[in-house]
C-alpha cells in the first residue's frame, strides 16, 4: 500500500453529511484519476451510498482493478433494521461485491463495531465468525477492524482476528487519543490506517472556519490550539493542511493515511500537500500545541 490512501464516502454525494453534493460523473471522473496515478490504495464502504457503486463505474472503464491497487471496504448492518448479524455480514459482503463487480475482497473492515455491543460482535453466529469464515473461504483476503472508541478498537485487537485497524479523527496534529492502539498494534504487528487527518475541515479551513472537530463543536481548548498551530503555519507560509497531513505520514506505526477527494484535481493537490518540506523548527513549535491524550478518548 502507499502510505496515502484515497477515501471515498464523499463521494457518494451526503450533503447532510459534508455540505455538498457530488454528481455521479464527478465521483466516477475523480475515481479514474486515481487509478491513473500513483496512489495504489482505496478505502470505501458499503455504507457510503452510492460509493461503491461510483467505484465499480470507474473500474468498469479500466478493465477491472489495475495490478496493484489495493481496494478495502467494510461490512456495516442493515441500514432499515440496524441488523448487524453474521448473516448480515455475508449480505453486506455479497452486496458489495456486486457494485464494486468484484469476485473477491483484498481488505475487509468489520465498519463501527460501536454500534454493537462487542459480546454480540464476537458471539457464535455474529459478525467476527461470519468474517473469519469469509477469509477462509476465500472471498477476502484480510480482515480489519474501523471504528472510533479506542477502547473498543484495543478489545478487538485482542481478539487476534485482526490484521488491519482504521483509527479516524483520533490521530491528528491536535489529537492523539489513538496512542495506546497505535501502541497495541505496533506490538501485535497490526496495520495501522489513519483516517480523518484533518479532522473533518478544521486542519485545513482553521478553527474560525470550521468550528467542528470530528463532526461535533470542538472545546475552547482545540479550538485555541489549532488557532496557534495554523499561526506557525502561516509564519513560515506551509499551509495548515500540509502539516496536518504529514504528521500522519511521518509516523512510522501509521501504514497508510486516508484522505477523502471529490475532484480529480485534488489527487495531485494530496499530493503536494504530502511532499511540501516543512522545517524541523515547525514540528518543534506544533509539538507542545497538541491535546491531551484524554480530551477525545473515547
Amino acid at each position: 500500500m502507499t502510505p496515502l490512501c484515497i477515501g471515498t464516502s464523499a463521494l457518494a454525494s451526503m450533503p447532510e453529511l459534508y455540505g455538498y453534493a457530488v454528481s455521479a460523473e464527478r465521483a466516477v471522473a475523480t475515481m479514474l484519476e486515481v487509478l491513473d496515478g500513483e496512489i495504489n490504495f482505496i478505502d470505501t464502504s458499503n455504507g457510503y451510498g452510492d460509493s461503491e457503486r461510483r467505484i465499480g463505474e470507474a473500474l468498469r472503464a479500466r478493465g477491472g482493478l489495475p495490478a496493484g491497487f489495493v481496494l478495502a471496504t467494510k461490512v456495516d448492518p442493515d441500514p432499515v433494521t440496524g441488523d448487524f448479524s453474521g448473516d448480515r455480514v455475508r449480505a453486506s459482503v455479497a452486496e458489495s461485491l456486486d457494485r464494486l463487480g468484484l469476485d473477491r475482497l483484498q481488505l475487509l473492515y468489520f465498519h463501527d463495531p460501536e454500534r454493537i455491543p462487542f459480546e454480540q460482535g464476537m458471539a457464535p453466529g455474529g459478525a467476527v465468525e461470519a468474517l473469519v469464515k469469509l477469509r477462509e473461504e476465500g472471498v477476502v483476503e484480510h480482515l480489519g477492524v474501523a471504528g472510533g472508541p479506542i477502547g473498543l478498537l484495543r478489545r478487538y485487537l485482542a481478539t487476534g482476528a485482526f490484521e488491519a485497524v482504521i483509527t479516524h479523527n483520533r490521530y491528528t496534529l491536535v489529537d492523539r487519543s489513538a496512542e495506546p492502539l497505535l501502541a497495541d498494534a505496533a506490538e501485535r504487528g497490526i496495520a495501522v490506517v489513519n483516517g480523518a487527518p484533518y479532522g473533518g475541515g478544521m486542519l485545513v479551513k482553521g478553527p474560525d472556519e470550521q468550528p467542528k472537530y470530528a463532526y461535533r463543536t470542538a472545546s475552547d481548548q482545540t479550538r485555541e490550539r489549532v488557532r496557534a498551530m495554523q499561526e506557525v503555519c502561516r509564519a513560515h507560509g506551509i499551509p495548515l493542511a500540509a502539516a496536518a497531513l504529514q504528521f500522519s505520514l511521518r509516523e512510522p506505526r501509521i501504514a497508510s493515511t486516508i484522505v477523502g477527494i471529490t475532484t480529480p484535481e485534488r489527487v495531485a493537490q494530496t499530493l503536494e500537500l504530502a511532499s511540501l518540506p516543512i522545517p524541523g523548527e515547525v514540528w518543534e513549535r506544533l509539538e507542545p500545541l497538541a491535546a491531551p491524550t484524554e480530551e477525545w478518548l473515547d
